[in-house]
């Protein structure tokens, strides 16, 4: 079974749901994945069922008629557009947070379930260092994100510097 096969099997149709976001996103500009599938890119794979993404604030609008009309059942936040299709277990959430606006800009191509997929390292590292960092975020959801950063650091060494002490201190050189 292919990596995508997997997927669809464990989150009812996510890998499909996903193809579709893809295809949507694609049409309204520059976008990026961040969290855990965009690890994905880079270390071997552990599935997520949460697909987050980072897209122009002004695309916000476009995308959600988008998603909608592809029958995917849409909620607002202040930062966020949260996108699911029924009976899906990927949860997939489109950010247009300040902070993350400008990783759409040195994003480069990766593979992700079988879609080819914006990603960048540098800003894949800060986002889950300012996720670990954050002491309002669930403890689980904290270790998986440490964790995360361990595991680009054992594969991309050279990322060292980007990485905060406590993830240098568990991985040696």
């Amino acid at each position: 079974m292919t990596e995508a096969e997997i997927f669809e099997s464990v989150t009812g149709s996510g890998s499909t749901d996903f193809a579709a976001l893809v295809t949507i996103l694609n049409r309204h500009g520059n976008w990026c994945l961040i969290g855990g599938l965009a690890v994905n890119c880079y270390v071997e794979p552990v599935y997520t069922v949460d697909a987050d993404v980072v897209v122009s604030a002004s695309q916000l609008p476009a995308i959600k008629k988008d998603l909608n009309g592809a029958g995917f059942s849409t909620q607002e936040f202040t930062h966020s557009l949260d996108a699911q299709m029924a009976g899906s277990n990927l949860r997939i959430q489109l950010t247009s947070d300040e902070r993350y606006q400008d990783f759409v800009l040195d994003a480069i191509v990766g593979d992700v379930l079988d879609q080819r997929v914006p990603a960048s390292l540098a800003n894949l590292i800060r986002g889950k260092v300012w996720a670990l960092q954050d002491s309002k975020r669930r403890p689980t959801k904290r270790k998986k994100d440490e964790l995360d950063l361990m595991r680009i650091l054992e594969t991309y060494p050279e990322t060292r510097q980007l990485m905060p002490p406590e993830i240098k201190q568990q991985v040696p050189e």
